[in-house]
C-alpha cells in the first residue's frame, strides 16, 4: 500500500505520544483511518524508518537518494562531450562519462541526439600487398580463358586464424558522425591456424 504524508505524520506523532509503542500506534492508526480488521497498517520496520527519518531530517518522507544528480543536457555539456570525443574517439561512452563527471545515460543522449554520432564497429581485414591485386586479376583472367563451357569448376580458398594480434570487435566502438572505415590489418605470416575449403557443383570439402 502507498503511504501518504498524512499517514506518516500521524504514525510519528502517535509513536512518540504512546511511549514508542508500535502496537498502540498501529491500533490508533487503524481507528484514525477507519481500517478494517484485515486491512494493512504500517509494520514495525516501516514505523521505525519513518520515526528515524523524522528525527534525522525533520520529515517522515522518504530520504532522497545520495547518488549522482541527474545531468541536464546543456550547451556547455554538449561542447564538453564534443571536445572529449574529438580527442579520444575510441574511448567508450562510459569512460567519457566518468572523465567528464556526467552520467553515462546523459553522455549517450548527447552523442546521439545532439552530436548525431554513432558507435561504429571496427572491421578486421586481411592485410594485402600491392602484388596481391595483380595476382587476383591474373587468376580471374586465366579462368575465363582456359575453363571450357560446361566444365566443373572447383573454387577453393583458405583462411588464417591468427594466434596473436586478436581484436575483440564486440567491445570496440569508434564514435563519429560518419563511418570512419576503421580497419585492423594484421600481417599475413604471423603464427596462425589455416583452414582450407573447396566448393563445387557437387558439394564442398574443408580441411
Amino acid at each position: 500500500m502507498a503511504w501518504h504524508g498524512e499517514h506518516r505524520a500521524f504514525v510519528v506523532e502517535e509513536y512518540i505520544r504512546n511511549g514508542e509503542s508500535v502496537i498502540t500506534t498501529q491500533r490508533a492508526f487503524r481507528i484514525r483511518f477507519e481500517l478494517g480488521r484485515h486491512d494493512p497498517v504500517p509494520d514495525r520496520k516501516t514505523i521505525h524508518v519513518w520515526v528515524s527519518n523524522f528525527r534525522a531530517t525533520g520529515s517522515a518522507l522518504k530520504k532522497k537518494s545520495p547518488g549522482r544528480p541527474r545531468t541536464v543536457t546543456t550547451p556547455e555539456n554538449v561542447a564538453r562531450v564534443r571536445a572529449s570525443i574529438q580527442q579520444s574517439p575510441k574511448r567508450s561512452a562510459l569512460k567519457h562519462a566518468a572523465a567528464l563527471g556526467l552520467s553515462d545515460r546523459s553522455v549517450r543522449r548527447i552523442l546521439h541526439r545532439n552530436l548525431h554520432m554513432h558507435p561504429y564497429k571496427m572491421m578486421v581485414t586481411q592485410e594485402l600487398s600491392e602484388r596481391d591485386f595483380e595476382t587476383r586479376k591474373a587468376a580471374c583472367e586465366d579462368i575465363l580463358q582456359n575453363i571450357p563451357s560446361g566444365a566443373v569448376l572447383i573454387s577453393s580458398d583458405e583462411a588464417h586464424f591468427h594466434l596473436s594480434g586478436t581484436v575483440n570487435k564486440q567491445n570496440f566502438r569508434y564514435w563519429s558522425a560518419e563511418n570512419p572505415q576503421e580497419l585492423h590489418q594484421q600481417p599475413l605470416h604471423s603464427p596462425r591456424v589455416t583452414v582450407w575449403c573447396a566448393v563445387a557443383e557437387f558439394g564442398f570439402v574443408n580441411v
